[in-house]
């Protein structure tokens, strides 16, 4: 295997032996075969269309979805991939017989001549992952783009479950991905298209925000509950908002809460989510703290998206964790939609009642939901405010994984009255008010910012911390 689509990959060069995130040699060469069916799917699919033929809509869904399932922490199964693998390989002969039958030259590559069966599978996938571009400029700037497709492919899954679409960024999608297998480009020519698909990321955003947004309601300041309730509960993960009016509405009245998780979290902000009463807080940290904080909260576990972490050997939650849309865990139950696009969630809900409420692992709120509109909202008074010389200096965060970095700025070194931005699913969710920059400070809901403890004898100086939220976590729709 070679896999460095994460900055937590070993050595900052590349997993070879297994993946710092848990995944299994075998299980990224059956990614790196689904990829290379999906490049195939795709050149058909934009030959098709430069010869005005119709491309169905089970190809974009297709391509989304096997896009999505090859991000970091969402699929650890391979049986779930090679089943992908096998629709796909289908799906794309059906369409080169449908070029043929349109009269339509398709080019001779591999992507398409290619005809193995689940016994070729395994030595096939050795030959097309990361590394068959012997070029390190150009293997970059391929992968760069790739991972683009796939961020974007997450973003457009969660606006296509709510009603919203752009077949435009499907066509983008499948043209990028078909470049990639036919096409032979200068590093320019590679850059030109890395930036393209860059357009197209934002306009997937704005879509995403739109899906969200006008289904829910605009995000608005919100307190969090982060202790306990004494009934038995269900810890939802992920980004899919959908899953999460879904479970809330099967669990009305059953006697069972519902909790989230990680970047489950700013589903709290939405006003369509507020009138559930069982709606009743967070459970935990941020993802990477799954497994200590799944065994402790007692009931199931539903992973929407990524991020799963894989559960040791001896955890004694895994037989209560289940997957859905773009994720797998081997020997975890997946729950699929119907022909209709629902989903049931009473197994979850029936397992949820045989078990104890969740131990508390710590107690009070959090303070969130300085999406956009919010802030704008506010931005007269952040005007004033440095008018004034109340705020006197903005700190942008934009690394995803900022425990140390924040850590580093403590409020000595940051000085007096701060507006901090967050770029990043972490920062302000669940790191800035866990770390020792608010071990002097407490949030205060009214002026949503920061005042010194009133019992703190640090020596730190006297000072205000604004925390806004402009933008967050484009698939929560925080942009």
């Amino acid at each position: 295997m070679f896999c460095y689509q994460c900055q937590e990959t070993a050595k900052g060069t590349g997993c070879i032996l297994k993946g710092v995130c848990g995944k299994e040699s075998h299980t990224a060469q059956a990614m790196d075969l689904l990829l290379f069916v999906v490049r195939g799917i795709s050149v058909v699919a934009d030959t098709l269309r430069k010869a005005d033929s119709p491309v169905s809509e089970e190809v974009n869904i297709f391509v989304t979805d096997a896009l999505f399932c090859t991000i970091t922490n969402a699929n650890f199964d391979d049986e779930s991939i090679l089943k992908r693998v096998d629709r796909g390989l289908a799906l794309r002969n059906g369409l080169i017989q449908e070029a043929e039958h349109n009269k339509v030259f398709l080019p001779k590559v591999d992507e398409l001549t290619w005809q193995g069966t689940r016994d070729d599978y395994a030595e096939k996938a050795k030959t097309v992952g990361v590394l068959r571009e012997q070029d390190e400029d150009l293997r970059s700037l391929k992968e760069l783009l790739v991972y683009g497709l796939k961020g974007m492919a997450a973003y457009l899954e969660h606006a296509m479950r709510l009603g919203f679409n752009d077949d435009t960024v499907h066509v983008f999608m499948q043209r990028a991905l078909a470049t990639i297998a036919v096409e032979s480009l200068s590093a320019e020519e590679w850059v030109k298209l890395v930036l393209e698909a860059g357009e197209f990321g934002v306009k997937t955003m704005a879509l995403l925000d739109a899906a969200n947004t006008g289904t829910y309601g605009n995000p608005e300041i919100t307190k969090v509950n982060i202790g306990v309730k004494n009934r038995p509960g269900i810890l939802i993960s992920g980004h899919d908002l959908k899953d999460m009016e879904e479970l809330l509405r099967q669990t009305e009245g059953t006697g069972i809460d519902v909790y989230t998780h990680g970047e489950m979290l700013p589903a709290h902000y939405y006003p369509a989510f507020k009138k559930y009463s069982h709606f009743v807080g967070n459970y935990g940290n941020a993802w990477w703290k799954q497994r200590e904080e799944f065994t402790s909260f007692n009931g199931p576990i539903l992973f929407t998206t990524n991020c799963i972490v894989p559960p040791l050997a001896n955890a004694v939650y895994k037989e209560r964790m289940f997957t859905t849309n773009s994720t797998g865990y081997p020997g975890c139950k997946y729950i699929d939609k119907d022909a209709e696009g629902r989903k049931d969630f009473s197994e979850i809900i029936e397992i949820a009642k045989q078990c104890q409420p969740p131990v508390e692992i710590e107690h009070g709120e959090i303070i969130g939901g300085f999406a956009h509109n919010q802030v704008l909202q506010l931005a007269d008074k952040v005007v004033d405010a440095v008018k004034s010389g109340a705020i006197h200096r903005f700190i942008v965060i934009i690394f995803r994984y900022t425990f140390t970095v924040i850590q580093f700025y403590h409020p000595f070194s940051l000085g007096f009255n701060l507006f901090v931005f967050g770029f990043g699913s972490f920062i302000l969710q669940f790191i800035i008010p866990r770390v020792d920059l608010c071990n002097h400070f407490s949030f205060t809901h009214k002026t949503t910012h920061l005042h010194r403890n009133p019992d703190d004898q640090s020596g730190y100086p006297k000072c205000q911390i604004y925390v806004g939220r402009s933008l967050n976590t484009p698939r929560i729709g925080h942009l």
